[in-house]
Parts: C-alpha cells; sequence; structure tokens
C-alpha cells in the first residue's frame, strides 16, 4: 500500500478494523521486546547470584530508556509528523523527522555521560557493594556506552509510526529483539567461538542489535520514494519544529517516571510482610509484563490516527478513535486479568510451587486482575491523547495512582494490614488510573469543531 492510500485509509477507512490492523503487528513487535527481558534474565542466572542481581539493579534504568526513548518521546514524535502529515504538509512532517534525530542524538548522549560519570554513585545508592557493583558496572559501562543508538533505533521507528506504517517499526523490532537474544547469549556466556564476556556481553548484544536497527533504518528512510524521508539536504533546525515534538515528548516522560515510582513504593510496602509475600507479589505482578504489551501495541496504533484527524481538523473522528481504542485495550488486557483472576494457578504454577508463595500470589491476581481492563484504558487514552497533543491530562492520571498508592500504602501500614489489603490497593490505584485518564479524554479540548463528519 503507497503512503497516499495508507494515509487515506487512516483518515477515512472504519476504525475498528483499520485500528486493530494496524496494532496486531505492534503487539507481536512488544511481545517480542518483552521476550528479551525473559531470555536475558535466564541466561544472566546462569552466570550467578551476583550478576543476577546487577541485572534487578540496572534493570529499571534499562526500561526507563526504553519507554522515554520509544513511548515518550517517541510518542511526540509520531504525534507531531502525524498532525503534520493531517494538515498535508508534507515538507514540514520531513523536517520534524530530522529534528527527531537531533533530539534522540542529544537525548542519547546526555544519559551516556550521566550515567557513566554518575552510574555507580547511584548504584551505591540502590544498595549495590562488592560484586554486584561490580557487575552493575560493567553491564552498565556498555550498556550506556551504546545508549544513543537506543535513542535513534527508537526515534526512527517513532517516525515511521507517524506516518501510519506500523509493519516496518514491527518487523525492525522483532528483528533486533532475535539478535540482542542471540548476540546476548553468545557474548555473555561465551558460546561458540565466542569468549565469556559475562555481564558486558550481555550489553553488548543490546548495543549491537539496536545499531544495526539504526542504520537500516537510516537506509529505509533514505530511500527517495518515502513519504518521509531523511536526505542529505534541509538540514536546518528551527526552535517550532523542537517545540512541536518536545511540547509532547517531555510533558510524556513523565508517566513513565511515575510508573517506576509506583513498582518500587508497592515492592517496598510488600516487603515488609515477607519473603512469601513478596514472592507472591512480584510472581503475579510479572503478568503485567505480558498485559502492558498489548496495551502498549492498541495505543502506539491510535497514535497516527488520532494525529492525522487532528491534523486534519476531524476532532470527532480523532475521538472516535481514542475511544474504540480505549475500549479495544481494556477488553484484550481486562480479558487476561479476569481469566488470570479465576484460574490464577494457570499463571503461578510456572515459576513455584511453594504453598505459601501460590497462595500469596492467587491473593495478587484475584485482587488486581479485575482492574487490569482499567490499566489497559488508562495506557491506550495517554497514546491516543499523545495523537493530540494534550499529553498532560492521562499523565496527571497517572500522578493520581502514584498518591494513591504512597497514601494508601501508608495508611495500611499504620493499620497493620495483610498483604491482600496491599494487593486490593494496586486494584484500586489501577482503576484510579484508568477513570483518570478516560476523564481526562472526556473534559480536554482537542481542537475545533471537525470541518467534516465523523467515518
Amino acid at each position: 500500500m503507497d503512503a497516499s492510500s495508507r494515509e487515506h485509509r487512516l483518515l477515512h477507512g472504519p476504525v475498528l478494523p483499520v485500528l486493530s490492523r494496524l496494532a496486531l503487528p505492534n503487539i507481536l513487535a512488544m511481545v517480542a521486546t518483552a521476550a528479551v527481558s525473559i531470555a536475558e534474565t535466564v541466561y544472566v542466572g546462569s552466570l550467578g547470584r551476583d550478576p543476577l542481581a546487577a541485572m534487578a539493579l540496572v534493570f529499571p534504568l534499562v526500561m526507563l530508556m526504553q519507554t522515554f526513548s520509544a513511548g515518550a518521546m517517541g510518542g511526540g514524535i509520531s504525534s507531531a509528523i502525524a498532525r503534520a502529515l493531517g494538515r498535508g504538509d508534507v515538507e514540514a512532517a520531513q523536517s520534524l523527522a530530522r529534528h527527531a534525530v537531533a533530539i534522540a542524538v542529544v537525548a542519547g548522549l546526555s544519559f551516556m555521560v550521566l550515567f557513566l560519570v554518575g552510574g555507580d554513585a547511584l548504584y551505591r545508592l540502590l544498595g549495590a557493594r562488592d560484586g554486584v557493583l561490580e557487575q552493575a558496572h560493567r553491564y552498565a559501562a556498555v550498556f550506556f556506552g551504546g545508549i544513543v543508538f537506543t535513542w535513534l533505533a527508537n526515534s526512527l521507528v517513532s517516525v515511521i509510526r507517524g506516518t501510519g506504517n506500523m509493519h516496518v517499526p514491527s518487523l525492525t523490532l522483532v528483528a533486533a529483539a532475535a539478535l540482542q537474544i542471540t548476540l546476548g547469549a553468545a557474548f555473555g556466556l561465551g558460546l561458540g567461538p565466542f569468549p565469556r564476556w559475562g555481564m558486558a556481553g550481555v550489553a553488548l548484544g543490546q548495543t549491537i542489535a539496536f545499531g544495526a536497527a539504526t542504520v537500516w533504518l537510516l537506509v529505509y528512510l533514505a530511500h527517495p520514494q518515502r513519504r518521509v524521508r531523511l536526505s542529505r539536504e534541509g538540514w536546518r533546525f528551527r526552535a517550532d519544529r523542537f517545540r512541536e515534538i518536545l511540547r509532547v515528548g517531555l510533558v510524556a516522560c513523565l508517566s513513565p517516571l511515575q510508573t517506576i515510582l509506583c513498582v518500587l513504593v508497592l515492592t517496598g510496602l510488600v516487603a515488609r510482610l515477607g519473603t512469601d509475600a513478596l514472592a507472591g507479589y512480584g510472581i503475579g505482578a510479572r503478568l503485567e509484563l505480558l498485559a502492558i504489551p498489548i496495551a502498549f501495541g492498541v495505543g502506539v496504533a491510535t497514535l497516527p490516527m488520532v494525529g492525522m484527524a487532528i491534523g486534519k481538523g476531524n476532532v470527532a473522528r480523532a475521538r472516535r478513535v481514542a475511544w474504540v481504542g480505549g475500549a479495544l485495550s481494556a477488553a484484550l488486557v481486562g480479558t487476561m486479568g479476569l481469566v488470570a483472576a479465576v484460574w490464577p494457578q494457570l499463571w503461578s504454577t510456572a515459576f513455584t510451587s511453594q504453598p505459601a508463595v501460590l497462595e500469596s500470589t492467587a491473593s495478587y491476581l484475584r485482587n488486581a486482575g479485575p482492574a487490569y481492563a482499567f490499566m489497559g484504558l488508562g495506557l491506550t487514552m495517554y497514546f491516543a491523547s499523545q495523537g493530540a497533543g494534550k499529553v498532560l491530562g492521562p499523565v496527571l492520571a497517572m500522578t493520581l495512582r502514584l498518591i494513591v498508592v504512597a497514601a494508601g500504602g501508608a495508611w495500611l501500614l499504620s493499620r497493620g494490614a495483610p498483604a491482600s489489603s496491599y494487593f486490593a490497593l494496586a486494584g484500586v490505584a489501577m482503576v484510579a488510573y484508568g477513570a483518570g485518564a478516560a476523564l481526562a479524554v472526556a473534559i480536554t479540548r482537542w481542537g475545533p469543531a471537525a470541518r467534516q463528519p465523523a467515518t
């Protein structure tokens, strides 16, 4: 399908079928990305206890870089390009693509310097000592040394997604995930002719995989027939182009930060209740690793559809896309949560056979599982709002979730509440997030009345 036909379909095609076709490749790509985390945990575990502890320490920072570059700033890039194409301004879209590359390079280099210079101090602050600190340093030195490739690859993927093309980004990310798993194991464990580089080798696998993805995406976008292309000409930077991306991307970055804080606060509260409760919570919460890619895939699919409709002036269609996407995401993720709540053993027995841990996992899933629909709804509203360039409301909804977790957790702690109460709190916080994000979309002005009827 050529670019003009694709844009016509996004602007005028039936919402649910178009959205479903866009979401499926995204979901597959995100599942492949989640598989990388699972695979790396397996072979890092074979390196020993210190490397496994070091990975647990550094992993939140790795995920933060991914969510910053792919979901937050990436959403700002896709949104700006989609709105420009909706207005029919291809020149602006190409200019925004060049500005996106500049943002990725600056952000990647900035985080590289930050973590290479101050990383060890941060790991000590988080509790790393001796062998764990050494292993964290070895992994982080390679990963953050090449973090600019992660930023560039995810930013270029976002440029292409902004045009409504989901297949090229998804295939690229699946290929990068396969390459990362293969090279990470080979370099980390010393498979075949490769030396055993341990944690540095695991990180090198990701650096090479995203470096290769960056090269491929640059070649793809340089082709003269691309609707939005990166050529050697026109590299003049304008403040208004940077503002168009950053006004959405920077605000959106607050959401993953708050998500990590929610996880840290809940983990700290449950850890006070003993090893069984913490292990059960960890197994139950791990189901979100499979649920989030579904919501992410649907949400990213809404982004160019909403953005192009807003650029075209068809606010009614943009809102319809948001609500249909939110309902689809809530149904898919909610079904997963309900199945886990009714039959928790389908998930928990894959990780443990200890009765106390199984009971704790079941308690978490029964309390939090029914609220998964709201988590799916909230994440999709977040991406749809990025498409409209109005992301503050869903970000504040995540703030509400953090407040519910922190305030509710403090109250439960003061009353000596059991683990089930904290698990219920996790579910209540998800409901607050999803309902808050939906309310924000409902009351936020997305633009003037539509100049054409919604389709």
